[in-house]
């Protein structure tokens, strides 16, 4: 996350807040500035429980998967559980909810259908997953008024959950909203409607949907939003849609879109949703927010399209949270993740040291862990202690056949691009202990070791690193920092350190 700014909003738009958004708080906030998780969180779903706010993201291929993230001020996030720990594939567009006593994760498997978890609270333990026996994507429940649960899905379509909301309704499932009409001339990725969010605000039930396509070009993606006075519909669209969309190829933010709505115990609203970095593709879609509000006639209505460039007004008093500042403490699920293969028996952490055992021959099939960093550039090191079989390393990683790193084993510093395995690049001592760092300066790769921790030499090779971003490689993966051990034996890392660059 971007440090809070300190620099208030534009008069203008300092009005516009004032005469939109009801009155005013007793004290000052301060204000905060986009992405509120800066990197790879994708798919954003929140739910407030009484004074606090959790919120999940599409976990892809990374495990554990389902990370849930606490706040008491919608701005500063703290990952407190994970609630999926079997890899069943690439989980998609996750749904967090609490319905009557218990919280509800209803998500898609690529290719698997749909799923549910559930606990008695936000910090687990959650349980086992459930097959909802239906396809589609992008699960969302609701409750009517009669008390029926609905699971609304991609296209527009709908189907009936069972009462502990398990499992489907076998031969309910119906479509209910076309999604709404994308002007002839506009250019998106694509027609898809997904991510449905339902919600009933007064005396309406809202539709919230995402249109255009999730990456593709800058202006794919949108919120579109109608509402009906029954969540059985008939669903009539907004004449403001698109709620959240990127006009200009200009702007910062590409392909917003994806959206849940949210309101504050003192009355105001907001939306978080999902949005790719001008000219930083490979970090993912980043999580922003932003305040909308209902006007008179029962329409939700933004604050023009670029509020969001601008340090905005706090929603509530503010409790500055470093999520990068534990990283030293290898905690895995949290901060910590591996590419598709979890197994907890790999690694253990003792005293500031994680110790994992290695696996496969290179970072290709080594199950890397790793990091959101989720800045424009950075570098992170870490000293390592390996077995003499064991070949340890940094990368920063797209999937298994892309990604960038430096290794070392019995001959010598490694080159890793790509999934060529190594290549020697700079000879060093036959050294089981050593120090590496990896430096991403605004993606510009290169690569260091020292042999004592205190004089570092530069390797003889460096790669920009742009074009590794989904629409290029699909998966919708990101450029992810992380640790690899490969080979055989085990590999001890310690004294990790992370620093953000100019």
């Amino acid at each position: 996350m971007k440090p809070i700014s300190t620099v208030f909003l534009s008069a203008a738009a300092a009005l516009l807040l004032a005469a939109c958004a009801g009155p005013a708080p007793k004290a000052p906030y301060g204000t905060y500035t986009n992405p509120v998780l800066g990197g790879d969180y994708p798919d954003p779903s929140i739910v407030r429980d009484g004074n606090d706010y959790y919120m999940t993201h599409s976990s892809f291929d990374y495990n554990p998967g389902l990370v849930v993230w606490h706040s008491t001020d919608l701005v500063n996030w703290e990952p407190v559980s994970y609630a999926l720990q079997t890899y069943l594939g690439s989980v998609w567009a996750p749904d967090i909810s609490k319905i009557g006593d218990k919280f509800y994760i209803y998500f898609t498997v690529h290719g698997a259908g749909n799923w549910v978890v559930y606990a008695d609270t936000p910090y687990g333990p959650w349980s086992e997953p459930h097959d909802l026996h239906v396809g589609q994507i992008d699960p969302c429940p609701a409750v009517g008024d009669d008390g029926q649960k609905w699971l609304f899905l991609s296209g527009g379509q709908r189907i009936k959950l069972t009462e502990d909301g398990l499992d489907t309704v076998p031969g309910t499932l119906e479509k209910v909203w076309d999604g709404w009409p994308i002007p002839e001339g506009w250019i998106t990725e694509g027609l898809a409607m997904e991510g449905p969010k339902i919600k009933k605000v007064g005396p309406w039930w809202y539709f919230v949907a995402a249109e255009g396509g999730t990456a593709g070009p800058p202006t794919s993606h949108l919120v579109a939003i109608a509402r009906s006075k029954s969540v059985d519909g008939p669903w009539e669209e907004s004449p403001y849609n698109p709620l959240v969309h990127t006009y200009h190829n200009t702007d910062r933010w590409w392909s917003r879109g994806h959206g849940s709505l949210i309101d504050t115990p003192d009355g105001r609203w907001y939306i978080v949703y999902h949005a790719y970095e001008n000219g930083y593709y490979n970090l993912g879609r980043q999580t922003l927010l932003e305040p909308v509000w209902l006007d008179d006639e029962g329409w939700w209505r933004n604050y023009g399209e670029n509020i969001v460039e601008d340090p905005i007004a706090a929603p509530l008093p503010l409790h500055p949270y470093d999520r990068k500042a534990r990283l030293g403490e290898f905690r895995i699920g949290l901060d910590w993740k591996y590419y598709k293969d979890f197994d907890p028996s790999r690694a253990r952490v003792e005293d500031g040291v994680l110790t994992l055992r290695a696996t496969g021959a290179s970072p290709a099939d080594a199950a890397p862990m790793m990091f959101v960093a989720g800045d424009q550039a950075y570098e992170f090191e870490v000293e390592i202690d390996r077995d003499p079989r064991a070949t340890a390393g940094l990368v920063i990683y797209y999937n298994s056949q892309y990604y960038i790193g430096e290794g070392i084993n019995n001959a010598g510093t490694l080159r890793w691009r790509r999934d060529r395995g190594g290549r020697r690049a700079m000879r060093t001592p036959d050294v089981t202990h050593i120090w590496l760092r990896l430096r991403n300066d605004h993606q510009i790769v290169s690569a260091y070791y020292s042999l004592d921790g205190k004089e570092w030499k530069q390797d003889d090779w460096g790669i920009e690193i742009s074009g590794y971003n989904h629409n290029v490689f699909h998966e919708f993966q990101s450029m992810l920092p992380g640790l690899v051990a490969a080979g055989e034996g085990e590999v001890r890392f310690s004294n990790f350190k992370y620093r953000k660059l100019d």
